[in-house]
């Protein structure tokens, strides 16, 4: 995939994850409040530092996001015996059908947005899952690939890719 082409997936994933977190408004939460819930709920107990780094949040910011869900009575924490200044959160009942609301919520508007796609366009986006899967994993392991990476301007080359405006730009994504 050349760099265009980079630039326009990277840009309608995120129009995708705009739309899906606008949906974990409805219950209160924002949407990273809502994705560290999900992470919690699917693979609780966690360590705040591990939840920081699989989130990829800052600590002060985590800290205000476990602070609010723990105030809303979605997960609790609990001080790690051995380690006074370790803690683990877990999610509770609460938290759980919020997280299962949000779920059912997010998978409703892209079935009835899909629904609304010409057939052959589904089975493409069906069939493209496995690399979308495989891609998001690689990212995560490599650190968003961004490990290496010179910056156009430090390489004496400008932008990597032109992109007329109103075209598949990056601003505001």
């Amino acid at each position: 995939m050349d760099d265009e082409g980079a630039i326009r997936l990277r840009v309608v994933i995120s129009k995708l994850a705009r739309e899906l977190n606008a949906s974990s408004t409805g219950e209160g939460l924002t949407p990273s409040q809502a994705s560290v819930l999900s992470l919690i709920v699917a693979r609780g107990p966690l360590g705040l530092t591990e939840l920081g780094e699989r989130e990829r949040i800052n600590p002060t910011m985590l800290s205000r996001v476990i602070g609010r869900l723990v105030e809303m009575e979605l997960i609790t924490r609990t001080p790690d015996p051995t380690d006074l200044r370790s803690v683990s959160v877990l999610s509770t009942a609460a938290g759980r059908r919020i997280d299962k609301k949000i779920k059912a919520r997010r998978a409703a508007a892209v079935s009835e947005c899909l629904e609304l796609l010409p057939a052959e366009q589904v089975v493409a986006l069906t069939e493209a899952l496995p690399v979308l899967e495989n891609l998001a994993e690689t990212m995560r392991e490599h650190g968003g690939g961004t490990r290496g990476v010179v910056p156009p301007d430090q390489h004496g080359g400008g932008t990597r890719a032109a992109v007329p405006p109103g075209e598949h730009s990056e601003v505001g994504t």
